[in-house]
């Protein structure tokens, strides 16, 4: 594995420069614009880039943006193509992705979560669920699962929610004596990881990656999918696969213990050592709930989207008098690369659907694989099966959605099978974006996990497996029934 990591952390940027170059040399189809033609380039570069991380996926996002600059903006004007588009030109269309309210929407969640870092809201609540839980071994997994579930809701970010929990849950290991190669360490840091993933599908607020979708669909659909329709058709499967990623952790690694002697004493100190509910906690608490509340009734109650409800809430979180922390306190805690990345996505994604290169993609994939006529559940089949296998090569969803999501809209624009929901089957695709259950690299939360020592690429593989099977079954089971009867499929 770590040679592997190694040869695309050398190689990946010649790979992925070539790669372009070998599009670019190709004539360009009559069917397709210049521009279209290089962004294909660009996004053959942006995958491989993306895969095998021969660069950062921040420094990544200013090459892709450079890119387009000088390749846009030395082809020629759609409008007049007898003149040169220009960089200054290409240079708008590469940062467009920045003025998007679902950019907007991302940037504010990582203030949020920096909140909860400042003031450990986090952490108590995670302590106080888990303090209560029990401390049967069974018991414990369920409590990190749950406590999974529950910071989803306020702290929308995985790798946020991740590194709060591995703290907590090494803590617990060391109280109770487990040593690295305990299998219900594995088990708990585990649960941990996968989890947190799982209910990024379950809340629309909980991942950047989601946002990436949302933020496609408004443009090209000119639809919004507000919070609760989200949380209505994805909290079920979330919920049915968390009883399920249970189950199999417990048969596939059953703990070697039963229960944790102390168990409960190790978590009342941890959560004693907290010190009592701050001021600054109940504010946090406070706008959260309100958060919260505009979330759930949004189109309900109330006209406001989501994004400005959240613009809002980080406001009162940095006023004076009103709010409990500053600029240069949220700053630090702000991952600015996974913003930068989000931005140059949507802006590549956008620049590929407005050129006709989405679209022409889109037919060739569908005349290649003959899914004119397909019903909508084996284009489902087809789709999230593709989708799946390729994300064993990202680290980052939000990469993954960046470059796929605007392909998979216009294949299904182009299924010519009546009853065909463009906005809801995205939604759906969109879920098995967020698998990243198999190997420790397939996403950031899955690393901290695995940093422990705790747990092994094997651990990953044992249950990853089996768990990305069952849920990519599970998946054509709701899109069968629930997920139709919403109106979701056709």
């Amino acid at each position: 594995m770590n040679q592997s990591e190694g040869f695309g952390k050398k190689y990946g940027l010649f790979l992925a420069l070539a790669a372009m170059a070998l599009v670019y040399l190709f004539p360009t189809p009559v069917d397709l614009p210049t521009q279209g033609h290089r962004l294909i380039g660009i996004l053959v570069f942006a995958v491989i880039i993306w895969m095998t991380e021969g660069v950062s996926y921040p420094v990544s996002a200013f090459v892709i943006v450079v890119f387009m600059a000088f390749s846009l903006g030395m082809a020629p004007n759609p409008a007049k193509p007898e003149t040169l588009l220009g960089t200054g030109k290409a240079l708008q269309m590469g940062l467009s992705g920045f003025s998007t309210s679902a950019w907007a929407l991302v940037a504010g969640a990582m203030f949020l979560s920096a909140g909860m870092m400042i003031t450990g809201l986090d952490k108590r609540i995670a302590l106080v669920v888990m303090s209560h839980i029990g401390v049967k071994s069974s018991h414990l997994v369920i409590g990190v699962i749950f406590v999974g579930f529950l910071l989803s809701f306020f702290v929308p970010s995985t790798t946020a929610r991740v590194s709060c929990m591995v703290p907590i849950v090494v803590g617990i290991i060391r109280a109770f004596g487990l040593e690295k190669g305990s299998t219900f360490a594995a088990v708990l840091m585990m649960a941990v990881a996968q989890a947190d993933s799982l209910w990024n599908i379950g809340i629309k607020t909980a991942a950047a990656q989601n946002m990436v979708a949302i933020g496609f669909i408004q443009q090209v659909l000119g639809k919004d999918i507000s919070w609760l329709e989200w949380f209505i058709a994805a909290a079920p499967y979330a919920a049915i696969m968390s009883v399920v990623l249970y189950f199999l952790l417990i048969h596939v690694m059953p703990p070697e213990v039963k229960e944790m002697p102390g168990g409960r004493e190790a978590l009342e100190k941890m959560l004693k050592d907290l010190g009592p509910v701050s001021r600054d906690e109940k504010k946090l608490l406070l706008i959260s709930a309100l958060l919260l509340f505009f979330w759930v009734t949004e189109k309900k109650l109330h006209p406001f989207d989501t994004t400005t409800v959240t613009i809002t809430g980080i406001m009162l979180m940095m006023l004076p008098k009103v709010g409990f922390m500053t600029w240069k306190q949220a700053v630090p805690h702000i991952n600015w690369g996974t913003v930068t990345l989000f931005g140059v996505g949507i802006s590549l994604g956008t620049a590929l659907l407005k050129s006709g290169a989405a679209i022409w993609l889109a037919n060739h994939f569908v005349a290649l694989f003959g899914m004119e006529t397909m019903s909508p559940l084996v284009v489902i089949a087809v789709l999230a099966f593709f989708l799946t296998i390729i994300h064993l090569g990202f680290a980052s969803a939000t990469g993954l959605a960046s470059a796929m999501i605007p392909i998979v809209i216009a294949v299904l624009q182009s299924v010519k099978t009546p009853g065909i929901d463009v906005l809801g089957m995205t939604m759906i695709l969109q879920y098995t974006i967020c698998f990243g259950y198999i190997l420790p690299v397939n996403a950031p939360q899955n690393m901290i996990a695995y940093s422990t020592g705790y747990i092994t690429s094997k651990d990953f593989l044992i249950t990853g497996i089996p768990f990305t099977v069952l849920a990519y079954a599970m998946i054509l089971v709701f899109s069968a029934t629930y997920w139709h009867w919403l109106g979701y499929v056709g």
